[in-house]
């Protein structure tokens, strides 16, 4: 039997997506080669939310819980897409290896799986936004006998071998795994990038609730600059109910901060001498965020916010650190997409490795559709609370609406 369409990936983006076809009639499977939400499944042990609870809204499954303004943690957040997938009987086929994908004569699609082949109309990509990890230039020249880890292998404080930490990317994850690692007791130097940072509250509201009022949320990928889609996502934690995150409170708290990575000589780590000019930065983005707040509360005639100029910052910081204390090296460089290793049609995606899409239908493939990517269309394209959006629009094209 010939199917309408056949979805990668249980995600949020791939559950959404099948629900909004369920929805419309539209024969499908979802192909996932891990388990429901396995890449949730796969963030660290302390690993949460940072957008509050209220907005986990995936199509027809709004959060109903007693706490919206916490921050869901790992396992309940898998917890919430697997009854998510049973509300409406997702026809998930979990730990099923996709082996190649074969295109038919005219369109139409053969995945070929370790469980068996199936045919389709049509093929909806949701592999998440977080697909390939971003390793830093010069990591071939640390020495062997420094364990080395990606961000997926990072669990707690406690799995790492004894000695200090070196943390290579200072967004959002690095940041937050900065902060545990230092209240665990751990010595941490983190090498730092360019983050954008705002406070965790705003006036009476959380940070996300700007965002989503102002409309920064929505802001389409045409509005914005093509390295807008490189950039790191806004420091922010949601830990202990949500608090500030940014370099300079990492800072205050202990964590050295340096430029960002060069390589290393012998057992010598070497950093760029750019510190300040990453701190001013995110002070822009903030200033720029912090106008954004100001009009969106006259708007709404409500009191502008107090958010104050950042205090100065010392920029001076080392450019070399012995390795020899240094029991681990941390990559936290942020992400890209994969899909050219593994995909027929190396012309349908950019220099970058996204697709060449609109509204995520593929512009090279027909029948190709993307979902749950970052700025697929809009900032929260690849959010929780923004994927369903998206997820209907693909839905519509593939059943002819």
């Amino acid at each position: 039997m010939t199917l309408s369409a056949i979805i990668i990936g249980a995600g949020q983006a791939g559950l959404a997506t099948s629900y909004e076809l369920t929805r419309r009639g539209v024969s499908h499977v979802v192909l996932e080669q891990g388990e429901i939400g396995e890449s949730w499944r796969r963030r660290w042990d302390s690993f949460c939310l940072v957008t509050p609870n209220w907005s986990v809204q995936l199509p027809g499954f709004h959060y109903d819980g007693d706490d919206p303004d916490g921050f869901m943690p790992r396992d309940e957040i898998v917890a919430y897409l697997e009854a998510y997938a049973a509300s409406f009987g997702a026809p998930v086929h979990s730990r099923t290896h996709i082996i190649n994908i074969e295109p038919l004569t005219g369109v139409q699609y053969r995945v070929h799986t370790d469980k068996g082949a199936w045919d389709a109309g049509n093929l909806i990509l949701a592999t998440g936004a977080y697909q390939r990890a971003v390793v830093p230039r010069g990591v071939e020249t640390l020495p062997n006998s420094v364990l080395q880890l990606p961000l997926s292998d990072y669990a707690n404080p406690a799995a790492l071998p004894d000695g200090d930490v070196l943390i290579i990317g200072g967004g959002q994850s690095g940041c937050q795994i900065a902060e545990e690692l230092h209240e665990a007791g751990r010595r941490v130097v983190l090498a730092c990038g360019r983050a954008p940072w705002a406070p965790r509250r705003i006036g009476d509201h959380d940070l996300f609730w700007w965002i989503v009022e102002s409309g920064f949320a929505d802001g389409t990928l045409d509005s914005l600059p093509a390295e807008a889609r490189l950039f790191a996502n806004v420091l922010a934690t949601g830990h202990g109910g949500g608090h500030d995150l940014n370099l300079r409170l990492l800072q205050a708290k202990g964590v050295e901060l340096v430029g960002h990575f060069l390589g290393a000589a012998g057992m010598r780590a070497k950093f760029a001498d750019d510190l300040a000019d990453s701190i001013a930065w995110g002070d822009a983005r903030y200033a720029q965020f912090r106008e954004l707040a100001h009009s969106t509360a006259d708007k709404k005639e409500i009191a502008r916010p107090d958010l104050p100029d950042p205090p100065d910052f010392n920029g001076g910081a080392r450019t070399e650190i012995d390795l020899e204390p240094v029991g681990t090296v941390l990559f936290t460089g942020g992400f890209r997409p994969d899909y050219i290793s593994w995909l027929p049609w190396p012309d349908a995606f950019d220099g970058d490795g996204f697709p060449i899409q609109t509204n995520g239908a593929s512009a090279a493939v027909p029948g190709l559709y993307f979902v749950g990517l970052h700025f697929l269309r809009k900032r929260k394209s690849a959010l929780i609370y923004g994927v369903g959006e998206d997820a209907g629009i693909v839905a519509d094209q593939v059943a002819g609406e």
